[in-house]
């Protein structure tokens, strides 16, 4: 059972409806029994189950499928068992329940007292609001500024520790770039 295709059944289902392959070699291919395979053709096994492409997966290839259709005791090899299955962070919108909606601006306003180093854009970012809302927070010009109270976002579960961490480091190499450039005009104007 070790070389079985992903989804055996379901490639089973696919192999059936779109190759000239025998049952056998469907059958030692995906692991089942030849009777299996052979409902499958007449319909009564794997009603229901959506056909599994293993072409698509990168499991078997078009010229394996052609090689072993023309020579009916040719087995299919799987190509690879190495399915790659991404397991890397992507920027996936966490959905923020109406309920907490509400925390953003008590959020910003945190980060804004606790962290006032943070641009407005890198606050905006962080907790999930527009840069026209943090600034509006900032200069306490905000719609509902006067019923705010600051709230951390990390208990919150708004963001995380290591997020808040990065733009704070971010932020602090663009005050040090911006005291250099500050440092540099005033040399030049002196001269």
């Amino acid at each position: 059972m070790s070389n079985a295709p992903l989804m055996p059944m379901a490639t089973a289902v696919w192999l059936v409806e779109n190759t000239t392959l025998t049952f056998k070699q469907i059958a030692n291919f995906c692991n089942l029994h030849e009777v299996e395979v052979q409902g499958i053709a007449d319909g009564e096994v794997a009603k229901g189950i959506k056909a599994y492409n293993p072409i698509m997966s990168g499991q078997l290839s078009r010229e394996e499928i052609d090689l072993s259709s023309k020579d009916k005791d040719r087995p299919l090899k799987i190509k690879s068992l190495d399915i790659e299955i991404s397991n890397e962070d992507k920027k996936i919108k966490k959905y923020i329940p109406l309920s907490k909606r509400q925390d953003k601006p008590d959020s910003a306003l945190w980060l804004i007292k606790q962290h006032n180093i943070l641009k407005d854009s890198q606050i905006a970012k962080l907790v999930g609001i527009t840069k026209n809302s943090v600034t509006s927070i900032r200069n306490k010009s905000y719609w509902n500024y006067n019923n705010l109270s600051p709230k951390d976002p990390i208990a919150l579960n708004l963001f995380t520790q290591k997020d808040l961490i990065d733009a704070i480091a971010k932020a602090e190499r663009r005050i040090k770039r911006e005291k250099k450039e500050k440092e540099k005009n005033k040399v030049i104007n002196k001269n």
